[in-house]
């Protein structure tokens, strides 16, 4: 029997070029992210207009989801970091599910069909992205690295997140 969560997408974020990857030992690039009412998924590639959309077919960071509750918590531990939810880079800023929980399972929302891969373990830009001490604390915690099985428009807003039963 699939498993139905409310949810709330408050972010559907884009970037056209990695600032971090490929930036080792210099500063990230500046190429700002765009945020989407809606974002189209490609099954097997990832969001149109997205860094990760023109990787190899089949990669596992076709979508990326960040719990924007992590987000809140780790402002209220660091209040001096004044950041929004953008800073993590990832796609898909949500709220209502437990990002690991997906981790090896299908899942619904709207009409795309995603499959969880494996968390976005954080790394040590976090610490200047957000401020010292994020990569530590966002250890578990870092987002959910995902495939698209099938593709469609994914919204902002309210909606059902179905997990499939895998039988």
């Amino acid at each position: 029997m699939s498993q139905s969560l409310p949810i709330t997408i408050h972010r559907l974020l884009i970037c056209p070029e990695h600032i971090y990857v490929g930036h080792h030992g210099r500063p990230p690039g500046e190429t700002p992210l765009e945020d989407l009412d809606a974002a189209r998924c490609i099954a097997g590639k990832g969001l149109s207009g997205d860094r990760y959309a023109g990787r190899e077919e089949g990669h596992k960071r076709q979508a990326t989801f960040f719990d924007l509750e992590v987000h809140r918590d780790l402002c209220r531990r660091f209040p001096e970091a004044a950041v929004g939810p953008d800073v993590y880079r990832r796609n898909v800023v949500i709220e209502g599910v437990d990002l690991n929980s997906l981790i090896g399972k299908q899942f619904r929302l709207g009409e795309v069909l995603f499959e969880g891969v494996e968390e976005c373990r954080p790394c040590y830009w976090m610490d200047s992205a957000f401020g010292p001490g994020a990569e530590e604390a966002l250890k578990g915690k870092g987002g959910l690295r995902a495939r698209i099985l099938e593709g469609g428009t994914l919204q902002k807003g309210t909606q059902d997140l179905i997990v499939l039963d895998p039988d």
